[in-house]
């Protein structure tokens, strides 16, 4: 450590000497593929012991052989990683060489108003623009939109869903859509506002949207970690957890989606609290993760559909992450998930991986959409929007409108797949094994 310290003061002293000024380097996102597994634990090491964010895999834990990682290292720390990566002969290459100037971009915005245009929802927001968004909402659109607390944060932030309701028609299913449950993920609570944007502006247009909406009430939930998407404006871009403390440690958080009683902080979550994908210290310990929790227990009866939106890696994920086991009702859940795909890929010739979440990614228990299914809401999703990695989290501004295109072309044919089904009860039993 102290070599690397000393490589690190000589490497600066020198560029001082040869420009005559110190120069601040942007922070940037390394892509890195192990070839051996003396190369995964240098590279574990410089994920934990460096001031760095690691993208992918989300945990130091998830490294292997020849599997692609993606690590954002700061500007203070990059030249020493990227020369402690060369040492030991570990191939990599610079992914977004300016990061810090594409988070100036992404919190640039003219216009907090979003009667202003259509452009209000292909910008990112503060937290405090998305609640005057969600005033606003309800109130312009009384009969249709309510703004039902759900719950607050550990700092005693609200928790809004919207509830869109445009009939009284009895005995109508629901689906409810959270977003924002990881902080650093942006483009998640910027779906959920163009979501209720487009469902209000194309009711009675287009026909889809009509017959959904004529026959399924939704929840939407733009938020669900208040108090990490505050931070991740304030202090730390790459935050992904929520800001509650934690007993004995300095650290703070608990990952919301490690945090739900679906094989809790077994295989694939972290019992430290220091860790990126720490569990809590018991299920539902977290006040956001219990409203939800809360509320779907509540409303089961009546929501057919959970999803939960995050990003990035463009995946339709399906039941179960906390287990290898298939879920009960597998096969019609991957073929929603395939033809959803399909469609993305057709109308906007993108490529999405689609299947149960620990096939095609790995085991990672205590998830929302686990624990929904177990419920009994056994049409339960995540979405993993853009992009693949080129810019991952920084996902700019001008692809807003892509990812969240493709994210309600899903959405609506999943919806309409369910609305064929001849049976729409939910709640009705415990599905798929045991949380």
């Amino acid at each position: 450590m102290t070599t690397l310290w000393v490589l690190f003061i000589f490497l600066n002293f020198d560029l001082l000497l040869k420009t005559g000024q110190c120069t601040k380097t942007s922070g940037q996102v390394l892509s890195i593929t192990p070839n051996t597994q003396e190369q995964v634990e240098i590279l574990k090491n410089v994920s934990t012991q460096f001031e760095t964010g690691l993208w992918q895999p989300v945990s130091p834990h998830n490294i292997k052989e020849l599997t692609q990682v993606h690590l954002y290292v700061p500007g203070n720390s990059s030249e020493t990683v990227k020369n402690l990566l060369q040492r030991h002969n570990i191939t990599y290459e610079v992914m977004l060489p300016n990061a810090d100037e594409i988070i100036k971009m992404q919190m640039r915005n003219d216009s907090g108003d979003p009667r202003s245009g259509s452009t209000f929802y292909y910008r990112y927001h503060t937290l405090e623009d998305i609640y005057d968004w969600i005033n606003r909402t309800a109130n312009d659109y009384p009969d249709k939109v309510k703004a039902i607390l759900v719950g607050s944060s550990y700092e005693k932030r609200p928790l809004y869903a919207l509830k869109l309701s445009l009939n009284n028609r009895p005995n109508k299913k629901a689906m409810w859509i959270d977003c924002g449950i990881h902080a650093r993920e942006w483009i998640s609570p910027a779906f959920c506002l163009f979501f209720v944007h487009y469902l209000l502006s194309f009711y009675n247009v287009n026909t889809e949207i009509t017959q959904i909406l004529d026959n399924m009430d939704f929840y939407v939930l733009p938020v669900m970690n208040p108090d990490g998407y505050k931070y991740t404006w304030t202090n730390s871009r790459m935050w992904r957890k929520n800001r509650s403390p934690q007993n004995g440690t300095s650290c703070i958080g608990v990952d919301l989606n490690r945090n739900f009683d679906a094989n809790w902080c077994t295989t694939g979550a972290s019992p430290d609290p220091c860790n990126e994908i720490y569990c809590g210290p018991f299920p539902e310990s977290e006040p956001e993760s219990q409203a939800v929790a809360n509320f779907l227990r509540s409303h089961k009866e009546s929501i057919q559909i959970y999803l939960s939106i995050h990003s990035y890696s463009q995946m339709l994920i399906i039941p179960f992450s906390c287990t290898t086991d298939e879920a009960e009702n597998h096969s019609e859940l991957y073929e929603m998930v395939k033809t959803a795909a399909d469609q993305i890929r057709r109308y906007y010739r993108n490529t999405y991986t689609y299947g149960a979440g620990a096939q095609i990614i790995y085991l990672a228990p205590g998830g929302s959409d686990d624990w929904a299914y177990n419920l009994g809401i056994k049409y339960s999703f995540t979405f993993e929007l853009q992009d693949r990695g080129r810019y991952g989290f920084l996902l700019p501004p001008s692809h807003i409108q892509g990812a969240c295109n493709e994210a309600l072309l899903a959405v609506k044919t999943i919806a309409m797949k369910v609305m064929e089904k001849p049976q729409a009860a939910t709640g009705s039993r415990q599905a798929g094994p045991a949380a």
